[in-house]
């Protein structure tokens, strides 16, 4: 691979709207998301 055109790759957290976060490693600096399994209905049972 060439140095210094790929992005960098790091651990980031991820934060949801319904307040569960965990680990992941991406390029972007922080990901936050609406919706994840923590919350979502299909995952959850609920409506």
């Amino acid at each position: 691979m060439k140095e210094g055109i790929h992005p960098k790759y790091h651990e980031v957290t991820v934060r949801c709207a319904c307040g569960a976060s965990w680990k992941t490693h991406s390029t972007k600096p922080d990901l936050h998301l609406e919706i994840c399994s923590n919350c979502h209905p299909f995952f959850t049972g609920r409506e």
